[in-house]
């Protein structure tokens, strides 16, 4: 997971497959879906936007509480799969949430990458505020997860230009060149 929050792919890449490989030997379907989702769950934190294709090949013998979550990490709210999905989540998956519950939903999640999984799925149901957005590049920021803070900060430069504050939208734009490794506005 560190990995692959701080965007080194091929290192997180060969880490997980031998992870993998070390809880196949369990003969445990639960826990290999598992595994798969949190792997899903670091990309959904980064809004990498790709299927959750090995754990679908699992689906069929997973618990209910994995294939909710699979589901809610899709952005697919089912009003029977939420008392399976984690305490944290439910409030997000619920057909009442709105932008204000959402976010106070997020500010009460203690766990970071939590916090950034149910940013995305808000973001996916439409209901990203520019603070609910603000609060994910804070959360990646503060924990220096480099891959999900470059996406959530293109998310925050792509609001604020369609709101027209071209200045926030160069200002973002600078941030991501810093992250980047590029220029530093800094003396």
């Amino acid at each position: 997971m560190a990995a692959q929050l701080s965007g080194d792919t091929r290192v997180a890449e060969v880490e997980f497959a031998r992870s993998r490989a070390e809880v196949v030997r369990t003969g445990r379907v639960d826990l290999v879906a598992r595994a798969e989702l949190v792997r899903c769950a670091t990309q959904v934190a980064s809004l990498v936007d790709e299927p959750c294709a090995a754990f679908e090949a699992l689906r069929a013998d997973a618990p209910a509480s994995e294939q909710a979550y699979a589901d809610y990490l899709r952005g697919r709210f089912d009003s029977q799969g939420i008392g399976h999905l984690p305490v944290a989540h439910q409030a997000i998956a619920a057909s009442s949430a709105t932008v204000a519950s959402d976010l106070a939903a997020l500010q009460a999640m203690a766990d970071p990458l939590s916090r950034l999984v149910g940013a995305a799925a808000s973001l996916r149901a439409g209901r990203a505020s520019p603070a609910i957005i603000d609060l994910a590049v804070g959360t990646a920021s503060d924990q220096g997860w480099r891959r999900p803070l470059l996406a959530w900060l293109g998310v925050a430069r792509q609001v604020a230009a369609q709101a027209g504050d071209q200045a926030a939208a160069e200002r973002l734009s600078r941030r991501i060149e810093l992250v980047l490794g590029g220029p530093s506005t800094a003396p």
